[in-house]
């Protein structure tokens, strides 16, 4: 037990759930391209890279530069951080669709991609809307709950 957690970092449960997720990722990747191994191995190794040297430093400069607006009340933040961070993520999901580069989806589904970008850009206005409608509230009550500690103004 010592041998393999100084040799993997972590006890045994958790290899068996990473070697499991990647075992289910695999399987999920084959059934997806049917077959086409190069490529799935190509996918894989890609997609690692281009989020370890793409992907983190254009969202770390992307927060980092959204945080200097910011700096006087950070808890704001997280009002732009997170529909931000759910439009990015919809966005790299569906990237082929939204940008019409599916050449395989239309025959498979018999749906066109042109759909794509117009829901894409409402979900991400609507997230923004829920978000700042969610500040509005919040900001409400923060003001409700500070005048009433305070005692009202005599006459």
């Amino acid at each position: 037990m010592r041998v393999l957690r100084r040799w993997y970092g972590e006890g045994p449960l958790h290899l068996l759930l990473m070697v499991s997720s990647f075992a289910l990722a695999g399987y999920a990747g084959v059934r997806l391209l049917d077959g086409d191994t190069l490529l799935i191995l190509v996918w894989f190794v890609g997609a690692a890279l281009v989020h370890d040297l793409v992907l983190v430093p254009l969202y770390s400069a992307a927060d980092r530069a959204l945080r200097v607006p910011f700096s006087r009340s950070p808890g704001l933040v997280n009002f732009v951080r997170v529909p931000l961070l759910l439009s990015g993520l919809l966005l790299l999901m569906w990237f082929p669709l939204i940008t019409r580069h599916a050449e395989r989806y239309e025959p498979a589904s018999g749906m066109s991609p042109d759909r794509f970008l117009g829901n894409w850009l409402l979900i991400t206005a609507a997230l923004f809307a829920v978000s700042a409608s969610w500040l509005v509230v919040r900001t409400v009550r923060a003001r409700r709950r500070a005048t009433k500690g305070r005692p009202s103004a005599s006459h």
